[in-house]
């Protein structure tokens, strides 16, 4: 295997016809903008006596890859997990007892889910493909489904590497110590891995835990203190009191005194600032006045003319002091355009409240999508994709919302992207908070989403809103009526 490509360990015979498929499936993920690789373990056996497919224990997740065989090839097979599936129309069914073909291979996924949480607790998310074959062109999922961790499939190099991108999530790769004791449980038969390969791989040389605590929190308390404080201090105004250090020249004529008493009315903001400093510095200038012998008289009356300055001096500290709430409260709408950015994180619409909790953008589009929204980006590439997350309270009821605002180069692409996007089971974008942790509390699970869509020229925008906590369903009049709004919300990345 090239370097960066799945490494694929063969462990046992795999039990399906649509094996030989997985296993090319799996060789052909390489590394992308958001896939790096990682150990595939053929025909592991998490559960005893039950083999599988594969288990992909990959940077960011782990995958369980069950291959289910199909009578005949199809064209479109409807796969709802929990209900019948047709193959071009026709009913499929599988045994006495089950739902669908699938409903063997689902309850052993939720064995080797747990089998694998037990060994591994930080495995990370854990997701499972559902491989169908012999051959199926089309495959149709609900929305709601879409929405968790299981993918139904036919086994191909897009189809797997769309699957991969949505279902291994963790914000941070695991480290190759992580990775060496989450293969040796799940197969200790399996060679030891070599640091360089698993490096190699896309595993980090670390544990991830250090990063968590410093992620964000600290930055985001200080940032609204920090505009706060400088006008209280004043310490950058205190400057400017020094040129106004000449009019202490005027100090040893008495008449020096009315223009202070002058100015202070005149203009009480920036002669407040000024006068203190000079009460410090006034007495030096009274003390130098002798060094001018000529006139006698002046000097006989400098001390009553330098105590009666120092009265209007303590006068105008007192009323700078007594002033300086009003001086503050004066002083509050300057600091308000620097504490301004909290207002565009909270917005309310159609009288819905949006608390933002992330936001950003970048270029790579396929790979914050899933679906056939992804496999559109990877052949049609967007220009920018913005994402925002928000939290709501719908109703007096909480929620969470989702958007993705994608760009294209002209409008034709961005109309048929749109088509795809609105296409029920056609995918979707992931949502941003989930995707970097930044959820604060309950998690969201987009499943059973309400979802709303616009274009406006050259871009696209998506909506899912849902239930915080769930259930919740697209056809919910509140999170629908929570979806349009949110249609009007600005999304800066």
């Amino acid at each position: 295997m090239g370097r960066g490509s799945v490494r694929l360990v063969r462990l046992a015979q795999q039990p399906s016809r649509v094996a030989e498929d997985v296993r090319a499936a799996l060789a052909s993920l390489g590394r992308g903008s958001n896939v790096v690789g990682g150990v595939a373990l053929i025909g592991a056996s998490p559960v005893e006596g039950r083999p599988v497919e594969a288990v992909v224990v990959m940077p960011k997740g782990v995958l369980i890859v069950i291959g289910v065989d199909l009578p005949d090839p199809a064209l479109k097979l409807e796969a709802p997990l929990g209900g019948p599936w047709k193959a071009d129309g026709w009913p499929l069914v599988h045994g006495d007892t089950s739902i669908n073909p699938a409903t063997d291979a689902l309850s052993l996924s939720a064995a080797c889910t747990h089998k694998i949480a037990d060994v591994a607790p930080a495995a990370g998310p854990i997701g499972t493909i559902i491989a169908v074959g012999p051959y199926v062109e089309t495959v149709d999922q609900p929305a709601a489904d879409l929405a968790g961790s299981v993918r139904v499939l036919y086994p191909t190099a897009t189809t797997m590497l769309a699957a991969t991108v949505s279902l291994a999530t963790a914000p941070r790769p695991r480290s190759v110590q992580q990775a060496r004791d989450l293969i040796a449980a799940l197969a200790p038969d399996a060679p030891p891995m070599p640091e360089e390969m698993l490096l190699g791989e896309g595993f980090s040389a670390y544990s991830d835990d250090e990063p968590t605590v410093i992620r964000e929190n600290p930055l985001v308390a200080i940032a609204p203190t920090v505009p706060v404080q400088h006008p209280g201090k004043g310490k950058r105004p205190a400057k400017p009191a020094v040129p106004p250090v000449p009019p202490a020249k005027p100090v040893p004529p008495v008449k020096a005194a009315p223009p202070v008493q002058q100015a202070t009315p005149a203009k009480p903001v920036p002669p407040i600032r000024q006068t203190p400093p000079p009460a410090a510095a006034a007495p030096a200038p009274a003390e130098s006045a002798p060094k001018s012998p000529r006139q006698s008289k002046t000097v006989k009356w400098l001390p009553v003319a330098a105590i009666g300055l120092l009265i209007v001096l303590l006068v105008a500290a007192i009323s700078v002091a007594s002033g300086g709430d009003d001086t503050a409260s004066t002083q509050t709408p300057p600091p308000t355009p620097a504490t301004s950015p909290p207002p565009p994180s909270s917005s309310a619409v159609e009288n819905i409240q949006f608390t933002s909790r992330a936001s950003a953008a970048d270029q790579k589009c396929a790979s914050h999508a899933y679906g056939d929204v992804q496999s559109s980006l990877q052949q049609t590439s967007c220009s920018t994709v913005k994402r925002a997350s928000f939290a709501s309270s719908i109703d007096g009821r909480a929620a969470a919302v989702t958007i993705a605002v994608v760009e294209f180069p002209n409008t034709e692409q961005a109309n048929a992207f749109k088509a795809i996007a609105d296409n029920p089971g056609g995918g979707g974008i992931l949502d941003l908070a989930t995707e970097t942790n930044q959820w604060q509390g309950e998690v969201p699970v987009f499943e059973g989403a309400a979802y709303q869509s616009s274009l406006d020229g050259k871009s696209v925008r998506l909506i899912q809103v849902v239930w915080l906590p769930g259930p919740s369903t697209p056809d919910d009049p509140g999170l629908v009526r929570g979806a349009k709004a949110a249609l009007e919300l600005p999304v800066n990345g």
